[in-house]
């Protein structure tokens, strides 16, 4: 079983040493060499990585990679099992390992990390306050245009109160492939529709951030065979913080 899990980072960072992992430096384009392979060779779009984020290492990898099975993981997340305590080492003897993906791979279509609840916010209003409404506004414009038959699960997607993030998943190359031809054709288009020359760094990242959302409308509409697994990160989260953000962009 030929499994590629890329690991997307933008700076020199601890790697597993699996040999199923391919630490990708993704927006590579014209920043120093990390001694990882790099998303600008071949065809790529490494140079767009401000505003698409890992996305430019999606690209690359539909475009140049070869294998049976991709994913894409984090330099700071993995898939994994739970830790034995909550140290840095015992987080990194946790994370997953090829035995781990086959035998996954062997039951389920597709990998994924647990979904993130919202509770108060649907997907739409999560984004209207968190971001620039008109984007999604425009997506959906696109969806109906060039997409029409995935406008249904759109609309169910954005009235959930859940989502897969991150842009973290296991599946067949081929599967992957369908979902980067249906999804670049949908940011490419946006890209000419937009003009995001005002938009603080944060917001520029706007073609990764709606990808989470698109990602969540293309597995609504093909039906797969899910499973779930845990997200481990490697660093501390504050909780707290992120609490506090998202309750100031809903009530703020």
């Amino acid at each position: 079983m030929n499994i590629k899990i890329l690991v997307a980072t933008h700076k020199a960072y601890w790697m597993p040493e699996d040999k199923v992992y391919l630490p990708l430096h993704v927006g590579k384009a014209g920043k120093q060499d990390l001694g990882f392979t790099g998303d600008d060779t071949g065809d790529n779009i490494s140079e767009k990585n401000a505003n698409f984020c890992e996305l430019t290492g999606l690209y690359w990898a539909w475009k140049n990679l070869d294998c049976k099975y991709l994913g894409l993981c984090h330099y700071r997340r993995y898939f994994a099992a739970k830790p034995r305590s909550s140290s840095l080492e015992d987080k990194k003897a946790a994370i997953f390992k090829a035995t781990d993906y086959k035998k996954l791979l062997n039951q389920y279509d597709i990998i994924l990390p647990k979904k993130r609840n919202y509770y108060i916010e649907t997907i739409r209003s999560q984004y209207e306050h968190a971001h620039n409404k008109r984007d999604l506004d425009e997506v959906e414009k696109i969806i109906l245009e060039k997409h029409p038959d995935y406008h249904e699960a759109f609309i169910k997607v954005m009235g959930r109160t859940s989502l897969f993030i991150l842009n973290m998943f296991v599946m067949k190359k081929g599967l992957f492939d369908a979902y980067c031809q249906w999804l670049f054709d949908i940011e490419f288009e946006l890209e000419k529709r937009i003009d995001i020359s005002a938009y603080d760094p944060y917001n520029a990242r706007v073609f990764g951030f709606l990808s989470e959302r698109l990602f969540n409308v293309w597995l609504e509409k093909q039906k797969l065979n899910i499973v779930e697994v845990e997200v481990i990160n490697l660093e501390p989260v504050d909780w707290l913080a992120k609490i506090f953000n998202f309750l100031r962009r809903k009530f703020g």
